[in-house]
């Protein structure tokens, strides 16, 4: 097993005590604009050179545009998105080749012009929603587990809108499905879940493409209403949450500095590894987030 997966930038894998730690979730809280997603990319193209295949990207912005992954990918690594479908049927041929499977990003509700919580819905809206999430969930199991197979072994979660509680948004119910469903179970039964009556005939293809769950990092770039570093700090953690639930937490916003702001990150929680917790500025440049080296 790795024993840490880089974030693509130096700096940050020095505070993170070499790197974050497969097998467990990271938060990086931050408002918009602030340089998440940059983030997010630099630490999924680093899995080209660490585990010979660069991360996969799911956007679950829901009301039909995109965190512009893509471009930023294009831009900061020359990496052209190999998008997966959010619709369609599963054809378990497509699992096993690689030409076919392995996808960099996936818009799970493109085009749905939907807000985040239950209460933006009616009841009979709430009810089409959930028979439409379960739809595209499925397509959500056969887009990690295709790439899962195919040797990738991290993965990004964006486009999360900020609540007042995460258990009132749709959205974390997705995460915690994902999470829990996919990410954090054996591989042979999330076969089970992705080929259901048909796992039988396809038992040996299983067995032919085990991976270690245990290895895949994942990374939740959440959206805070705070734009301050100082108030994501003092910021409580509600019980149950996702930040609660995270091994490490990275927060992201701006600080001042004299006559002007500036961007600074600190890392807030790092279980089971030692890390340091000073607060560093940061630069968004050509090569994506550039962190100040101490003197």
């Amino acid at each position: 097993m790795t024993s840490r997966h880089s974030t693509g930038i130096p700096r940050l894998d020095d505070m993170l005590g070499g790197g974050l730690l497969p097998g467990t979730l990271t938060v990086v809280v931050g408002a918009t604009g602030i340089g998440k997603t940059q983030l997010g990319l630099q630490f999924a193209h680093a899995g080209r050179t660490q585990e010979g295949e660069p991360g996969l990207v799911l956007d679950l912005t829901t009301r039909g545009d995109s965190q512009n992954q893509a471009e930023y990918a294009r831009r900061l690594f020359d990496w052209n998105f190999r998008e997966f479908a959010p619709e369609g049927s599963i054809d378990a041929d497509d699992v096993w080749q690689r030409d076919r499977a392995r996808h960099d990003y996936l818009h799970l509700f493109r085009r749905s012009g939907r807000r985040v919580t239950q209460a933006d819905l009616s009841v009979e809206e709430w009810q089409e929603w959930n028979a439409e999430l379960a739809r595209k969930l499925d397509r959500a199991v056969q887009f990690f587990y295709g790439n899962f197979v195919h040797g990738v072994r991290r993965c990004v979660l964006d486009g999360i809108e900020p609540t007042e509680r995460d258990s009132d948004s749709f959205q974390f119910q997705v995460i915690d499905y994902i999470y829990h469903q996919i990410l954090r179970k054996d591989d042979d039964w999330v076969a089970r879940d992705l080929f259901r009556v048909h796992f039988r005939s396809q038992a040996d293809n299983v067995a032919a493409h085990r991976y270690d769950h245990r290895e895949i990092g994942c990374m939740l770039l959440y959206t805070s209403h705070e734009v301050m570093l100082d108030d994501l700090l003092a910021r409580p953690l509600e019980s149950g949450d996702s930040l609660s639930n995270a091994n490490t937490i990275i927060l992201m916003g701006k600080v001042r500095d004299g006559l002007r702001m500036r961007r600074a990150l600190h890392v807030a929680k790092h279980r089971g590894s030692a890390c340091d917790d000073a607060i560093v500025p940061f630069e968004i440049c050509e090569q994506g987030l550039v962190l100040e080296v101490s003197a």
